[in-house]
């Protein structure tokens, strides 16, 4: 774990390795202070004149002025350092992320690989900040704070002895009490943090159907589980502060008590006035590092699940990747599904496709038709290999999609994805993600081409329209338009769209249908739709059911041999005949 997080220093290596060095010199000037103080003391005790005192004071001036230079920037370098480090953490998580497959993504919630980008990284950065400097300082300040005080206070130094042990071994405890419960409770922010995105990703429906009171009652309820156990850790590490607290005092009472009687009976021969005030200090230095001490161990236990979590998305392999030597040239749009079967996870009892033996020649214009549930959607995307097949192979342009490099492959068959998604930007920044370097003729081509161009010439902006984050300020057959255009500005050889055109009108589906026919005749097109409208006059129909293929054919021919196909054509048809008599 330590050595997969140490891998996103990289560059903040040197103020990570200077700030402990800083650290280091800044402890040692703090601890001699105690010790030139005592000896002023005593020279003071002796009646020396200004000129010791002023040499003394010079010394002290200096070493506090270092002490605070050192100081500083040790807290600088610590500052860089970890901020530096949690950048480059979310940089590598997020680029992670982006090399997933579906079947990776499906692992993590939304709300979990979010809470592990935010929550988590800066819960190690706290952890990291504290180990390069605090980690250090409690330490070197606790052994140069307990040879100087024994160096001067012999026997008045056997407290610490005592002290050291004790908090210890209340930490341990602590910590081992405290552990199961910060990492049962990140797993239940994950839950708040999925009601969360749920609801406001839903908040439409959420108001349609009036629930913003069991919206409210549901978050309240997660909110209060996270609450609770975040409590109940909270109260057990709660126990050290007053531990500490306790041995602290408890010290300072022991180098008083003790102390002040062994300087009275001695008369100053054993112990001077000097080494007790230095003794006191050094105690005091020996009770603050093992607070600071403690106050690492607290931030290391919380960040231990944290870290934990963030290993678990930095090690996560994608299970698709490119072969080596990998094909980056597609001849055609031919597709050919040859006994394919496939199946979500290896667990899964059935398979969600099974013994599909499919053939597309490269230009065809293909529908597809099934229930909920038949895996129309799961079907094309074996295609762009968003999923690898169980059994059987998957070819396109005549070669199995795993010798391709992904993206050109990706690149080769753009998809139109059943929840249309657009980002914040301009329309064209939306477009240009089908092609980077498309023109402005390319892209009112293409709009042209997904019927969109005409809603787009009614905006004020028209192309530098802004589009809202998820494309809220636009209508569901807006958004499907562009997102169709988007997708035709990838000039692929392969063009599918999953039930793409649900929000656009008959008319309009139609209009699209035959720019398709008339403008990219060579473009394999792929339709799933509901509307047998939609699909009624490609080259071929694939019926689906139940994960199979029930049948092929064209409209005249399903009619006659399919029946869940004419079953859907009847139904649709009587629907708008009623809707037409009314």
């Amino acid at each position: 774990m330590i050595k997969t997080l140490a891998r996103s220093i990289r560059e903040y290596k040197k103020p990570a390795m200077l700030t402990p060095l800083l650290v280091v010199v800044e402890v040692v000037l703090e601890c001699i202070i105690p010790f030139i103080i005592a000896k002023l003391v005593n020279e003071m005790q002796a009646g020396c004149g200004m000129d010791v005192i002023v040499k003394y004071g010079v010394q002290l001036v200096i070493m506090a002025i270092l002490s605070l230079v050192f100081g500083v920037a040790a807290g600088n370098t610590c500052a860089t350092a970890s901020t530096g480090f949690s950048k480059n953490l979310r940089h590598d998580m997020f680029y992670r992320i982006q090399d997933y497959s579906f079947e990776n993504i499906d692992k993590f919630s939304v709300s979990s690989l979010v809470t592990r980008m935010t929550t988590d990284v800066v819960n190690v950065q706290m952890a990291f900040m504290m180990i390069i400097r605090v980690a250090i300082r409690g330490p070197l300040m606790l052994i140069f704070s307990f040879i100087m005080g024994f160096a001067m206070g012999g026997r008045l130094a056997m407290i610490f002895l005592v002290t050291i042990p004790l908090l210890g071994v209340g930490l341990v405890l602590v910590i081992r009490a405290a552990t199961p419960i910060f990492r049962r409770v990140f797993r239940k922010y994950d839950a708040l943090n999925d009601a969360v995105q749920e609801n406001v990703q839903a908040m439409r429906v959420v108001k349609s159907y009036v629930r913003e009171g069991y919206e409210k009652k549901k978050f309240a309820a997660a909110a209060e589980n996270v609450c609770r156990d975040f409590t109940r850790a909270e109260r057990i590490m709660a126990l050290n502060n007053p531990m500490m607290q306790f041995c602290v005092y408890a010290g300072m009472a022991f180098v008083l008590s003790f102390g002040s009687y062994i300087v009275i009976t001695s008369q100053g021969t054993e112990v001077a006035v000097g080494q007790m005030s230095a003794i006191l200090t050094y105690s005091f230095q020996i009770l603050m590092s093992l607070m600071m001490l403690s106050m690492v161990f607290v931030m290391i236990t919380m960040s231990m699940e944290s870290a934990e979590r963030i290993v678990e998305v930095l090690s996560e392999e994608s299970n698709l990747t490119s072969p080596e030597n990998a094909v980056t040239q597609m001849k055609d749009g031919s597709i050919d599904f040859d006994n394919v079967s496939f199946k979500y996870s290896s667990k899964a009892e059935r398979m969600a496709l099974a013994d599909v033996d499919l053939h597309i020649k490269s230009g065809e214009l293909i529908g597809i038709l099934g229930g909920t549930g038949s895996s129309k959607t799961t079907l094309v995307q074996l295609i762009p290999r968003l999923y690898d097949v169980t059994e059987g192979c998957v070819k396109v342009g005549g070669l199995d999609v795993r010798k391709y490099d992904l993206e050109a492959l990706r690149n080769n068959v753009a998809v139109v994805l059943q929840k249309n998604v657009l980002f914040s930007g301009t329309i064209k920044d939306n477009l240009r993600w089908g092609n980077a370097n498309a023109t402005d003729e390319e892209m009112v081509e293409a709009c042209k081409l997904a019927q969109a161009d005409e809603f787009i010439q009614q905006f004020p902006d028209k192309y530098n329209t802004w589009i809202e984050q998820g494309g809220s300020n636009v209508s569901g057959g807006q958004k499907q338009r562009l997102c169709i255009a988007r997708a035709l500005l990838k000039k692929p050889k392969v063009l599918i769209l999953d039930d793409s055109t649900s929000a656009v009108d008959t008319k309009t589906d139609a209009l699209i249908r035959q720019g398709f026919r008339e403008f990219i005749p060579e473009t394999t097109k792929i339709i799933i739709a509901q509307r047998v409208a939609s699909v009624q006059d490609a080259d071929r129909i694939i019926v689906m059911d139940g994960g199979r293929i029930s049948a092929i054919g064209n409209h005249e021919e399903l009619m006659k041999t399919s029946e869940i196909y004419r079953e859907v054509y009847t139904s649709q048809n009587k629907v708008g005949d009623q809707d037409g008599q009314q």
